[in-house]
């Protein structure tokens, strides 16, 4: 299987939407041009550069053995690069890696967080309902050690940076918030004047950008975000695949995580066991410890592939935008019986994000029959998630909303 870019052009979205896209090429191993992989939200195809590097690593560690460190951590600094460019971060453009530390997940990170706050003297999280089970369990547990949890509504969207500001005081020791919530694609806009209530506060922000990444663009400059914390990661429309994420952390921090691995430490491991513990500077305190390096040589390889594609986020999001309206208008021409399968239209798609979000009492039946007519897409609770990806073309993205439509009118009782 080759992953030569023999023609390294930088993609037009034209170039997207018809046969033969012009991306598919470069996904052979995931089959995109022949099968219907709408499972852009949750899981998006690897390009064939990430099976190399998966090779890559392994003969490093073949070759150099315990010295093959050196070169794997090479390959972190290049995720922490893609990183801090596709936020935008200004301290990125400083130093090439901004303030970034990795992680195998957003769980750990957000713990390592979690665990350097005050919350024995500000013992208050503030929140959304609609937030990623990361979150979503984690802070529930808490709840029941005895911290205060405050889930201000995620819907409408548009109303929950007011709503967030508003419950922020000064027990109050973190904000944590989605800029795109993972259940319905809804975008969180006004982020900044969060931050500016964290910071009149002195509470803390964490923003979760795991779905914005490569869907829409997200500038921490523009939203006014540049002392919040950041988590997201490489699984979804990044296409860096698992063990792939980040906690951007403000400059200068100095909190000292609880839940802290000898990685926070490894520029100094001469420490005497009576000194305090150390940190060192920067994001590496919210380091762990000895780790599988073969995902950092993955999301270097896939990083520097949309780069030499210039495949950035404003071409992805005009991609993105073309696709979800190709298919809720398809969804819309097919005028089914919305008691069984629907959309919200009171938020125009401008305003989401890169899945298209369909209602449904049965949406767990309906992907498991869509998976067997060969349309890969998922479900949360109610409602079924159809996301599309950059590599395939439009016609793909037709036939399988007519297999929906097939599917729901063959589950209509009123056949």
């Amino acid at each position: 299987m080759s992953s030569d870019l023999c023609d390294s052009r930088r993609v037009s979205a034209s170039e997207l939407y018809r046969a033969p896209n012009r991306l598919a090429r470069y996904y052979q191993g995931f089959r995109v041009a022949q099968r219907l992989l709408l499972t852009g939200h949750s899981h998006q195809a690897w390009p064939d550069v990430a099976r190399d590097a998966h090779l890559q690593a392994w003969d490093d560690a073949a070759e150099s053995v315990d010295n093959k460190w050196s070169r794997a951590f090479e390959m972190a600094d290049a995720v922490r690069a893609g990183y801090a460019r596709l936020l935008d971060d200004d301290r990125g453009k400083t130093n090439g890696v901004g303030d970034i530390a990795l992680g195998a997940n957003t769980h750990e990170l957000v713990v390592r967080l979690l665990s350097a706050l005050p919350l024995l003297d500000r013992p208050r999280i503030v929140t959304t309902d609609g937030e990623f089970h990361t979150l979503r369990r984690q802070l529930a547990r808490l709840e029941e050690e005895g911290i205060e949890v405050v889930r201000v509504a995620a819907q409408p969207a548009s109303e929950v940076a007011a709503r967030l500001s508003e419950a922020v005081d000064d027990r109050t020791s973190i904000v944590m918030v989605s800029c795109v919530l993972f259940g319905n694609a809804h975008i969180v806009e006004g982020l900044g004047e969060v931050q500016q209530a964290c910071e009149r506060s002195g509470a803390e922000l964490l923003v979760d950008a795991y779905h914005a990444l490569n869907a829409i663009p997200f500038s921490l400059r523009e939203h006014g975000l540049d002392r919040a914390f950041v988590v997201g990661g490489g699984y979804k429309y990044c296409q860096l695949g698992e063990g792939n994420c980040f906690l951007r952390t403000p400059p200068e921090c100095r909190l000292r995580p609880i839940i802290t691995g000898w990685f926070a430490e490894f520029p100094d491991l001469t420490r005497s066991a009576n000194e305090n513990v150390g940190y060192a500077d920067g994001p590496a305190r919210f380091a762990g410890a000895t780790y599988d390096p073969t995902s950092h040589y993955r999301g270097a390889a896939v990083f520097d592939f949309f780069e030499q594609l210039g495949l950035g986020p404003e071409l992805l999001r005009e991609v993105s935008q073309h696709q979800v309206e190709l298919l809720a208008s398809g969804f819309d021409d097919l005028d089914l019986d919305a008691d069984l399968l629907t959309r919200d239209r009171s938020v125009a798609l401008e305003k989401v994000g890169g899945f298209l979000a369909l209602e449904s009492p049965m949406a767990g039946a309906l992907a498991a029959r869509l998976l067997e007519r060969g349309v890969h897409c998922d479900h949360r609770g109610h409602i079924l998630r159809l996301g599309p990806a950059p590599y395939l073309r439009d016609q793909q993205l037709t036939r399988a909303i007519e297999i929906v439509g097939e599917v729901v009118n063959e589950s209509s009782p009123r056949r």
